[in-house]
C-alpha cells in the first residue's frame, strides 16, 4: 500500500507539472512564455526574441542597450520595478514590430528607475525608454537619436507597439555620446494602435518625451524637473495630447542654452516634407518653481522650423524669459491657420511673445490671455511645489475654469485650461520624491 501511495503521489506531481508547462509553453515558439526565477534580481541584457513576462516579484536590471526584437512582446506586470545599470548605460528599445505591454494600475505602477543607492540618484544616471514602431516619418533613413542605431517607421498610421499605463520613467537620460542622449520616453514612428495614457517622466538628463514622427495618441503625462525639453516633437509626428503637467526646477536646465516647454521642428531644415510636424496639445499645464532662474532657459513654447503643432486649453506659468516663440515659417503658419494656438493663458514671462501674430492671439474667439501676477489664476499655494507634493486644481472663481475652447475632435470635451478640472489625476501612482524611494 505504501508503494501505491508513492507511486498515486508521484503521477499527481507530474500531472501538475505538465499542467503547469502547458500553461506556460505551446509549440509555437511566438507563445513562449520566459518564467524568471522567483524573488530575485534579474540581470538583463542583448536581445528578447521571445514573448517574455517580467513579474512584480522580480527586479530587473538593464545592462547595455537592451531590444525586444520585431515580432516579440515583453509584457510587464504592475508593481515591477526595472533599473537602469549606470555604467553600461542601460536602455530598453522595442523594435519596430515588437510590443511592450507595461499596464501597472493605480495602486501598483510600474517603475523605471535609476540603479544607484537612495539618496544618490541623479538625472542621466542611465538611459531611458524608446519605443519603435512603423508609423509614417517625414526623414529616410529614420535613425533613432541617442542610440543611433535601430531605424523605424513605415506607412502603418495604426501601427501597435504595446501599451504603457501607469507608468514611472525616473533618472534617465544618459549621454550616449557628445550632445546625443536618450530621453526619458522616446517615441519613433509610433502608430495610434498603441497606448500611452498616465506615464510620468522625473529627472530626465535630455528631454521628458519626444516624438519623432508618428500618430500615436498620449494622455496624463507629467513631467517633472527635466533638464532639457518636457514636450519635443520632430519628422512629423501628427498625434493628439491631452492632459500634461509639467513642473521646473528654475536651477535645472540644458547648458547647451535652450531649454523649453515645448519644443517642435517639422524637419531639422525647416522643410517642408510631409508628413508635416502637426501634432495637436490640449490641456496642459506648465509652471516653473519659485526661485532664481537659470540663464539656459529661453521659451515655454519654442516652435519653429516649419512646425505645424497646435495648442488648446492649456496654462504657462512661470519666469520663462519668453512666453510663446514662433520662428521662421511657424510665423507664417500661425498666420494662415496652419496651426493654432486657442484657450492659451501666459502668466510669468518676461516677454509673452515672439513672431505671434498679437491680433489673431487676441481675437476673443480664440479665448487667448496674458495674465500680471499669478494671483489672478487663483491656483493653490503648491501649485509650483518642488520641496512638498504639488497640487495645480485650480480653486473656486479661477478664470482657468470654464473659459476654454471646443477642443478638436480626437479630444476628450472639457471646458478649462490647463490639466486639471477638479480631480488630480496625479494621485496615487504618481511620485514627486523618486530620490528618496526605496526600489
Amino acid at each position: 500500500m505504501k508503494n501505491l501511495g508513492k507511486l498515486f503521489n508521484l503521477l499527481l506531481v507530474g500531472m501538475l507539472m505538465t499542467a503547469f508547462v502547458a500553461c506556460n509553453n505551446t509549440d509555437d515558439d511566438d507563445d513562449d512564455i520566459e518564467v524568471p526565477p522567483v524573488g530575485g534580481t534579474n540581470t538583463v541584457t542583448g536581445k528578447i526574441t521571445q514573448n517574455t513576462t517580467w513579474t512584480a516579484n522580480n527586479k530587473y536590471v538593464l545592462n547595455g542597450f537592451v531590444y525586444v526584437e520585431n515580432g516579440a512582446t515583453l509584457t510587464i506586470e504592475p508593481g515591477t520595478i526595472i533599473k537602469g545599470d549606470k555604467a553600461t548605460k542601460g536602455s530598453l528599445i522595442i523594435q519596430p514590430g515588437a510590443k511592450i505591454i507595461a499596464n501597472g494600475t493605480v495602486e501598483k505602477p510600474i517603475v523605471f528607475t535609476s540603479n544607484q543607492p537612495k539618496g544618490q540618484r541623479a538625472a542621466g544616471d542611465w538611459g531611458g525608454v524608446i519605443i519603435l514602431g512603423n508609423a509614417p516619418v517625414n526623414k529616410t533613413p529614420a535613425v533613432i537619436e541617442g542610440e543611433n542605431i535601430s531605424t523605424y517607421g513605415g506607412t502603418n498610421a495604426a501601427d501597435n507597439s504595446g501599451s504603457l499605463k501607469y507608468v514611472r520613467i525616473e533618472f534617465a537620460g544618459i549621454a550616449f555620446e557628445t550632445d546625443k542622449e536618450i530621453n526619458g520616453l522616446t517615441f519613433g514612428g509610433v502608430g495610434t494602435g498603441t497606448t500611452v495614457d498616465f506615464v510620468q517622466v522625473s529627472y530626465s538628463g535630455d528631454d521628458a518625451f519626444e516624438w519623432f514622427g508618428g500618430t500615436v495618441n498620449a494622455k496624463h503625462l507629467i513631467s517633472y524637473r527635466t533638464l532639457d525639453d518636457d514636450f519635443d516633437t520632430d519628422n512629423g509626428y501628427s498625434g493628439n495630447v491631452q492632459f500634461g503637467y509639467i513642473l521646473r526646477d528654475p536651477k535645472v536646465a540644458d547648458q547647451a542654452g535652450d531649454s523649453n516647454t515645448f519644443e517642435s521642428d517639422n524637419d531639422a531644415g525647416g522643410s517642408d516634407a510631409t508628413p508635416k510636424t502637426s501634432a495637436k496639445f490640449a490641456n496642459v499645464t506648465s509652471t516653473i518653481a519659485a526661485g532664481d532662474l537659470d540663464s539656459k532657459y529661453r521659451s515655454a513654447m519654442r516652435i519653429r522650423r516649419n512646425s505645424e503643432i497646435s495648442i488648446y486649453n492649456s496654462v504657462f506659468a512661470g519666469a520663462f524669459p519668453t512666453g510663446i516663440e514662433l520662428q521662421d515659417k511657424v510665423v507664417d503658419n500661425y498666420k494662415t491657420g496652419k496651426m493654432n494656438i486657442q484657450g492659451v493663458a501666459i502668466q510669468g514671462a518676461v516677454t509673452p511673445m515672439k513672431g505671434v501674430d498679437t491680433a489673431m492671439f487676441d481675437t476673443a474667439a480664440n479665448k487667448n490671455k496674458v495674465y500680471t501676477t499669478v494671483a489672478e489664476l487663483l491656483l493653490p499655494s503648491s501649485f509650483n511645489s518642488i520641496s512638498a507634493r504639488p497640487s495645480a486644481i485650480p480653486q473656486a472663481g479661477s478664470p482657468l475654469m470654464g473659459n476654454g475652447v471646443t477642443l478638436p475632435a480626437g479630444f476628450e470635451a472639457t471646458t478649462y485650461v490647463g490639466a486639471f478640472g477638479a480631480t488630480d489625476w496625479t494621485q496615487g501612482w504618481a511620485n514627486f520624491d523618486p530620490q528618496n524611494t526605496d526600489y
